[in-house]
């Protein structure tokens, strides 16, 4: 160690720090959830530092504090599937054709002659009703996207980079993530935020509306060959 203070991110509110960081040593803030510099989920709570110890006397290898809201993710995701699943199969077509035969058998006047009579059958008539379809106007998946006017959500950062350095170097970082796979990737202004840092362009991946869905994410940014990927919430 050279006593050099770890970088801080830039992203990150300024404020007085309550910790360090297990995994890189960032001093992070009191009731902050990620670590700003390598994306590691905080252990601030008991029930999670209980549920790591548990982890580890089971098996010595342990991915972090993270692997706890992933998780949680994951079975609010297939609890939803199940409802959806369950709520379609009991709303399938109940109707049931029913034929109904009117045959009448009788005898005629004073001939004894056998006289059936036979319904007529009428054939359904199908309306059918010709749908225009809507085309909707989907941005190209390989165009750079800006951040919505007036919406607030959560996103996951793949980089932040300094506007003294230009837009140029965050565009190539946005269009990198484009060939990697990455879907709604885009590059916003931190100054034009109040959750973010101001004096950086931030390279940005997805539109989500809750930072479960956001943090789900994060394992495809660093599949694509992203480092340190979080997710972080964005509000002007």
């Amino acid at each position: 160690m050279d006593g050099a203070s770890p970088p801080s991110d830039p992203l990150a509110p300024a404020g007085p720090g309550s910790g360090e960081c297990p995994r890189c040593g960032t001093p992070y803030e009191a009731g902050q959830e990620y670590c700003l510099e390598c994306g590691l989920a905080l252990p601030s709570a008991r029930a999670t530092r209980a549920l790591a110890g548990a982890w580890r006397r089971r098996i010595p290898w342990y991915p972090g504090d993270w692997v706890w809201a992933a998780l949680l993710g994951l079975a609010v995701a297939a609890v939803a599937a199940t409802v959806v699943i369950l709520a379609d199969r009991g709303n399938g077509d109940g109707n049931r054709l029913v034929a109904t035969d009117n045959r009448t058998v009788g005898t005629g006047a004073d001939t004894g002659t056998l006289t059936e009579t036979t319904p007529t059958q009428t054939a359904p008539t199908t309306t059918q009703t010709k749908t225009t379809p809507t085309t909707a106007t989907v941005p190209p998946t390989n165009q750079i996207r800006s951040w919505p006017a007036g919406r607030s959500g959560y996103t996951v950062v793949l980089n932040s980079i300094p506007t003294t350095a230009g837009r140029t170097q965050a565009v190539d970082e946005a269009r990198r993530a484009i060939r990697a796979g990455l879907q709604d990737v885009g590059v916003l202004e931190s100054s034009q935020f109040s959750t973010l840092h101001p004096g950086y362009y931030v390279v940005f991946s997805g539109f989500y509306p809750g930072s479960a869905a956001a943090t789900n994410a994060v394992a495809a940014a660093r599949d694509a060959g992203f480092r340190t990927p979080y997710p972080r919430q964005i509000a002007r």
